[in-house]
């Protein structure tokens, strides 16, 4: 990825590191990668950024487990689920490993708290579909899917699970948004992950077809038309990683720098997708949003 990336959080990450002194093209070599060369799976192309042995490694989502399979060595800045449960990290404090960076999971009540917003605006809700990528429910890298469950469980909430695959297309994403709503899910919450990210526009068109209310992890898709957001402050956490690239190029090491824990969260509204969804919204709702859109 680079400086003069279309995404607006890179440009921040390298804003920061050049009002840190690092310049690309100068002082510093960026070598991006992305989707484009993701075409045999997320560990093969791990496999190849280590072979390049770059000084340090700036990863967000699942490549960090990935990482740490592969290198011991290289520094690592990631941001990232639960460190400590994905054991990158000794603590947050003392990762004492290759890794450091932001933590974006504090565990099951971000859920509950996110549920609670979704069920305050739409009281109507019966069955909540959740939307999330396949590693993040199942198997080792699996941290959102087992505290999501627990969240519902506790808020009472029955839960539709609807699964897509890393770099999943449009038609995959239709699909399951629709299988959702034909298990009867009358709203739908969706994972934070890059691939949501990047398909914001596109998932929350779909959510809108589906006529399903909907609770998302970035502020993008509801600028693009999701009805709600609580979201943590992404341009924060760029600067921050920024600063631990800046560190670690100095010579710390990152197993000295502690792991932030993201505590910042953000409540974004659109009223206009909630007045195409029948939507009363509260009063008091809009009036502890950070964002609303009309």
């Amino acid at each position: 990825m680079h400086e003069h990336s279309e995404n607006r959080y890179y440009r921040v990450l390298f804003e920061e590191l050049r009002r840190l002194g690092w310049v690309e093209g100068q002082n510093l070599t960026v070598e991006g990668y992305g989707r484009d060369q993701n075409t045999s799976g997320l560990d093969v192309l791990v496999t190849a950024i280590v072979q390049r042995h770059p000084d340090v490694i700036y990863t967000v989502g699942p490549g960090a487990v990935s990482f740490k399979l592969a290198t011991s060595r290289i520094p690592v800045v990631a941001l990232t689920a639960d460190p400590v449960a994905l054991e990158i990290a000794q603590s947050l404090a003392h990762p004492g490993s290759n890794f450091t960076g932001v933590s974006i999971d504090t565990g099951p009540s971000i859920h509950e708290k996110r549920i609670a917003l979704l069920r305050e605006m739409f009281p109507a809700i019966s069955k909540l579909s959740c939307l999330a990528l396949r590693f993040q429910w199942e198997g080792p890298r699996a941290i959102a899917g087992p505290a999501i469950r627990a969240a519902a469980e506790k808020m009472g909430v029955p839960l539709v699970v609807s699964l897509v695959a890393f770099g999943a297309s449009e038609a995959d994403y239709r699909s399951a948004i629709e299988s959702a709503a034909h298990d009867g899910a009358n709203a739908i919450m969706v994972v934070d992950s890059a691939d949501v990210l990047r398909n914001s526009t596109l998932i929350a068109r779909l959510v809108g077809e589906f006529r399903l209310p909907s609770m998302f992890t970035f502020f993008e898709p509801v600028e693009a038309g999701g009805l709600m957001a609580y979201s943590f402050d992404l341009i924060e956490l760029y600067k921050r990683a920024a600063n631990n690239i800046d560190a670690i190029l100095k010579g710390t090491k990152p197993g000295d720098i502690p792991f932030y824990q993201t505590s910042k969260f953000e409540l974004s509204i659109n009223l206009k997708a909630a007045k195409q969804l029948g939507i009363t919204v509260p009063p008091a709702l809009v009036a502890s949003a950070d964002h609303v859109i009309d």
